[in-house]
């Protein structure tokens, strides 16, 4: 498995990650209602393009499959955390990985939301 940091050729598997992340995982939670209302199946790729080169992102891939990502915003918080449900809870360390990416980058100490 290979982390490193984003690149624009990324987001549409990232699209799809989201989606089928938040369907999968996030169902035993959620009502069907409110998985739709998160995760609709249609995000403008240009507009998260532009929040990914934006953000401190990071994707974890294997095989040439995203298989994770994770980004920081300017202030320090931790927007998005996602795992392909394949590799839940196979110690995938995203989430460590980024936050160190987002202390040597000199970002303050924050984090919020996501799904790991």
């Amino acid at each position: 498995m290979e982390l490193r940091e984003y690149k624009s050729t990324d987001c549409e598997q990232i699209a799809q990650l989201f989606y089928n992340t938040v369907h999968s995982i996030n169902v035993k939670d959620y009502t069907e209602e409110q998985l739709n209302a998160w995760a609709t199946g249609s995000v403008d790729l240009q507009e998260w393009n532009h929040s990914f080169l934006n953000h401190k992102t990071v994707v974890a891939v294997e095989d040439d499959e995203v298989v994770g990502f994770g980004d920081i915003d300017q202030s320090g918080c931790l927007a998005r955390l996602y795992v392909h449900i394949n590799y839940q809870g196979m110690g995938i360390t995203l989430k460590n990985y980024v936050m160190e990416k987002k202390t040597s980058s000199g970002f303050s100490d924050k984090s919020s939301g996501g799904n790991e």
